[in-house]
C-alpha cells in the first residue's frame, strides 16, 4: 500500500474517498500503511472511524475511534474487534488522557488491544476486559501482526512481552548495564556510567531517527559485524555518517557524536571504551525498550536513583535530596517565562524539578484552553453528549493540533520549546556531572541544551550578570579558591561559531559585555572578580554574591549553605555585604544528618533571598546615609577635636600619632554603630524555621517532612505581604473567521493557523 496525495486531499482506501490532508488523517493514513505492509492486516478488515457509544451514559456521546480491527473480514461489526488505533497528529505530545480514550474505546468495543499513535510515539496496551479498571491495563511491546493472532502460542507470546517499564524496573536494568561493564571490562564505579551514557545517546538518537537503516538491534549489530570482520559491506546497509570503515559500534557513536555536537556531550576524539561483548549485552538489554515513549517521571526518577547510587562515592556531594529540592523549588514558585539557573547544577535536580514545575503549568493553561477554544467553535452550549458534525470535528482538531503543538519541545515557536531551550540554565565545573545533568534532563523530558561544562563563578552562553529571575542551588561546602587561582585563556569561548549564536541570541555589545568579565581578566586572580573574595576564599560565600549578581533586580535566591555562614564570628563582614544586596526572605534550619546519605556532615541551612529592586536598593542607601549623619553627629565634636589636633605641627609626633591611633578606634566604632542603626531604618521581617525531620533519614529513606508544613504556612505569608512579583508571560487564544491567533502578554494577536 501507498499514500496517495494530491491537491492538499488524501486518499483514505477504508472510506474510498479523498479526505482533508490534515495532519492528524495522515497519521491516519500512514498507520493504516503499516497494518497493512508491516502486520499483514488487509484493508476489509478495518474500518475507519467507528462510532463508539454507550447509550446514556455522559461524557461518550457519538466519539470515534480511529481505526478498528477484525480477526478476519467475515468477522467485521459481527464479534467483537481485536484492535482499537487511536491517532494523533504528529506535532502533538501524546498526553494521558490520550491514553485513557484509546483505553476506554477498546473496552466499550470489547477489543483485547489498543494503540495510541502520532507515529513519533507508539504505545500498545493489552487490555483488562473484566470490569472497568482504573490502569490503562498491561503495556506491551507491540501489537500481534496478522500471522500471529491466529496462532495462539505466538499470540500468548506477544501477550507476556509486557512493556511494564516502571521505575524500579528501569532502574534495574540500568544496574545490569553498568554490572556489565564493571564485570567485563573492570572500570570504575563512574567510568562504566560514562560508557552507559554513551550507549543510551545512542539510543535515544536512534529512537529520534527510526527510519534509518542502522537499527539499535543486537540482530543488525552482528550483522553489521560479520560484514566488517570479512571487509564486505552489505548491499542494502547504508553508512550516511562518519568513518565507513570502523566498527559498527563505533559508527553507531560517531553518528551520536554528530547528533549531539551542539550539545557540547562528547569529545570529538572521544571513543567507546569496553569490549564488544559488553555492548552486544547491553544493546541486547535496551533493545526491547524504547525510551522515547516511556514517559518522564518514569525513567527520570529512575535515572536518578541509578544515579544515586552509582555515584554515592566520591561524587555523594553532587546529589541534593530530592525532598529538599521539591521544597525550594515550590516555596519560589517559577512561572513561565521566568529564566532559571543553577550556576553549580550537579546531576541537574534543581533545574529538572523547575522544568517539571513550569511545564505543568503550562499543560494545565493548554487544557484550559482547549475548553475555552471547543466552546467557541461549537458553542457556550456544547458538552461531551453534543452532537457534531465531520466538519465541525475536522475544524475543531486543526485548532486543539495547533494548541497541543505548544506542548512540542521541538516545536520552535511552542510555549515549551521556549522552556527548554531559552528558560534553563545550568553549569557545572565537573565535566561528569555536567554530562550527566544533560543526560538526567534529557530522560525527564529535556530542556538540556543551556547546561554547560564551566566554573560556575564564570560567565558563559546566556549565564551572566542581571539576567535571571529564580537561582536554585546547593554550592560545594568548605573548599576555598586560592588567590593563586588564575583565569586562563582556556576559560575563554573562542569558537566563532559559539561566538556568532550567542551574539545573535543575546545580542553582540551585550554577550560581549557579558564575556569581558572572563577575556578581560586573563592572567588575573579569579577571587578578585568578587568583593568578599577579599574577606574569604570560601566557595559558598563566593557562590552567594555570583548568585546575587547573576539575578535580575527583583529575582529570587535559593541556596543551601552550612549553618556557620550564619552564626560564624569571622563572616561578619561577608553576611553585611550581601545584606547591602538583597532582602533575606526565610530561612530554614535543616538537620545535621539530611546530607549524611551523600556523605556531608556539616549542619545545611536554606537561605532565600529576593535580590533588592532598584527603589529598594535607593532605601537602603539612604538608610546608610541617614544612619552615617545620625551616628558620626553624635561624635562630631570628638571627631574636630582630634582632627584640630592631628593637623597641628606644633604638637609633638608621638602625641600625633596616639591621636591618629585614637581617630581610626573612633571611625571603627562609628561604623559599628552605624549598622544597627541602619538595620533600624531599613526593617524588614525574616520569617526563621527550625526542621526536624526534612523527609529523608541517614540512610537516604523516606521519614515525615515537616518542609510540606511549612510550605502551608509561607505560601499564604508571602501573599499575602507580596514577597515579590513574578513575571509571568500569559497567554490567550482566539478563533476568528476559520483563523486561530495567539497573544502574549496582551499584545499584539498573531495567527498560528
Amino acid at each position: 500500500m501507498e499514500i496517495q496525495i494530491k491537491d492538499n486531499k488524501i486518499f483514505a482506501p477504508l472510506k474510498d474517498r479523498w479526505l482533508v490532508l490534515t495532519p492528524e488523517e495522515k497519521v491516519r493514513q500512514e498507520y493504516i500503511k503499516r497494518l497493512v505492509n508491516n502486520y499483514g492486516y488487509e484493508l476489509e478488515q478495518m474500518q475507519q472511524e467507528v462510532t463508539v457509544a454507550e447509550g446514556n451514559k455522559r461524557g461518550t456521546g457519538k466519539a470515534r475511534a480511529d481505526i478498528v480491527i477484525w480477526a478476519s473480514p467475515e468477522k467485521v461489526e459481527k464479534e467483537a474487534p481485536v484492535i482499537v488505533v487511536e491517532c494523533k497528529a504528529e506535532s502533538i505530545n501524546i498526553s494521558e488522557d490520550d491514553y485513557k480514550q484509546g483505553s476506554h474505546y477498546a473496552r466499550y468495543t470489547k477489543a483485547p488491544f489498543f494503540v495510541t499513535t502520532n507515529l513519533k510515539q507508539t504505545k500498545v496496551f493489552k487490555v483488562n476486559l473484566e470490569g472497568f479498571p482504573k490502569d490503562l491495563g498491561d503495556e506491551i511491546l507491540d501489537i500481534p501482526s496478522l500471522e500471529e493472532l491466529n496462532d495462539k502460542k505466538k499470540l500468548q507470546e506477544i501477550i507476556n512481552r509486557t512493556k511494564s517499564f516502571t521505575r524500579d524496573e528501569f532502574s534495574r536494568l540500568l544496574f545490569r548495564c553498568h554490572n556489565i561493564i564493571r564485570n567485563n571490562d573492570k572500570l570504575s564505579p563512574e567510568a562504566a556510567f560514562d560508557e552507559i551514557s554513551k550507549i543510551l545517546f545512542m539510543k535515544i538518537r536512534y529512537e529520534r531517527n527510526p527510519n534509518e537503516d542502522n537499527v539499535f538491534s543486537l540482530k543488525q549489530f552482528k550483522k553489521e559485524e560479520a560484514h566488517y570482520e570479512k571487509n564486505i559491506r552489505p548491499v542494502n546497509v547504508k553508512r550516511n555518517g562518519p568513518k565507513d570503515d570502523i566498527p559498527y559500534m563505533d559508527y553507531w557513536f560517531e553518528l551520536t557524536k554528530d547528533e549531539f555536537e551542539k550539545d557540547d556531550l562528547f569529545d570529538p576524539n572521544d571513543s567507546i571504551k569496553i569490549k564488544q561483548t559488553s555492548f552486544e549485552a547491553i544493546v541486547k538489554e535496551l533493545q526491547k525498550y524504547n525510551l522515547s515513549t516511556t514517559s518522564d517521571d518514569v525513567k527520570g526518577i529512575a535515572f536518578e536513583k541509578f544515579l544515586g547510587k552509582t555515584f554515592r562515592g566520591e561524587l555523594g556531594q553532587f546529589f541534593t535530596p530530592r525532598t529538599i529540592v521539591d521544597f525550594m523549588v515550590e516555596l519560589l514558585d517559577p512561572q513561565e517565562g521566568e529564566i532559571i539557573c543553577d550556576p553549580c547544577c550537579g546531576s541537574g535536580g534543581f533545574l529538572i524539578k523547575a522544568f517539571e514545575y513550569v511545564r505543568e503549568k503550562i499543560e494545565m493553561d493548554i487544557k484550559k484552553q482547549k475548553e475555552q477554544i471547543t466552546k467557541s467553535v461549537l458553542g457556550e452550549d456544547y458538552s461531551p453528549e453534543s452532537e457534531t458534525t465531520d466538519d465541525e470535528r475536522a475544524k475543531l482538531n486543526r485548532y486543539i493540533e495547533a494548541l497541543e503543538r505548544e506542548l512540542d519541545t521541538s516545536y520552535e515557536g511552542g510555549r515549551l520549546h521556549h522552556l527548554a531551550n531559552d528558560c534553563i540554565f545550568g553549569t557545572d565545573a565537573n565535566p561528569r556531572m555536567a554530562h550527566t545533568s544533560k543526560m538526567n534532563m534529557i530522560m525527564h523530558g529535556d530542556g538540556h541544551c543551556g547546561v554547560h561544562h564551566r566554573d560556575g563563578l564564570l560567565n558563559i552562553n546566556g549565564i551572566f550578570e542581571n539576567r535571571f529571575d529564580v537561582i536554585l542551588t546547593n554550592p560545594p561546602f568548605g573548599s576555598r579558591v586560592e588567590k593563586s587561582l588564575e583565569i586562563t585563556a582556556a576559560d575563554c569561548i573562542t569558537d566563532p561559531k559559539k561566538i556568532a549564536e550567542y551574539e545573535n541570541k543575546y545580542g553582540k555589545e551585550v554577550y560581549q559585555q557579558a564575556m569581558s568579565q572572563v577575556n578581560d581578566n586573563v592572567g588575573k586572580s579569579l577571587l578578585g572578580l568578587y568583593d568578599v573574595g577579599k574577606l574569604s576564599g570560601l566557595t559558598e560565600v563566593l557562590f552567594v554574591e555570583r548568585c546575587l549578581r547573576l539575578l535580575k533586580p527583583g529575582g529570587r535566591l535559593g541556596i543551601v549553605l552550612p549553618e556557620g555562614v550564619l552564626n560564624t564570628t569571622n563572616l561578619q563582614s561577608v553576611r553585611e555585604q550581601f545584606e547591602g544586596m538583597a532582602k533575606i526572605i526565610l530561612i530554614t534550619s535543616l538537620p545535621q544528618d539530611v546530607f549524611a546519605a551523600s556523605g556531608a556532615t556539616v549542619k545545611p541551612s536554606i537561605l532565600f533571598f529576593k535580590k533588592f529592586t532598584q527603589e529598594e536598593k535607593e532605601q537602603y542607601l539612604n538608610a546608610q546615609k541617614e544612619a552615617r549623619i545620625q551616628i558620626e553627629s553624635q561624635y562630631a565634636p570628638q571627631l574636630a577635636d582630634l582632627q584640630e589636633f592631628i593637623n597641628n605641627k606644633n604638637n609633638s609626633r608621638t602625641d600625633i600619632k596616639n591621636k591618629k591611633a585614637e581617630l581610626k578606634n573612633l571611625k571603627a566604632q562609628i561604623e559599628q554603630e552605624i549598622k544597627p542603626v541602619v538595620k533600624q531604618l531599613f526593617d524588614y521581617q525574616i520569617p526563621v524555621a527550625q526542621i526536624e525531620k526534612a523527609g529523608i533519614t541517614t540512610t537516604g529513606a523516606e521519614c515525615e517532612n515537616e518542609l510540606n508544613d511549612l510550605l502551608k504556612e509561607y505560601v499564604p505569608y508571602r501573599t499575602e505581604n507580596n514577597l515579590w512579583k513574578s513575571e509571568t508571560l500569559h497567554y490567550a487564544y482566539k478563533v476568528n473567521n476559520n483563523i486561530m491567533y495567539k497573544q502574549i502578554n496582551g499584545g499584539s494577536w498573531e495567527k498560528v493557523i
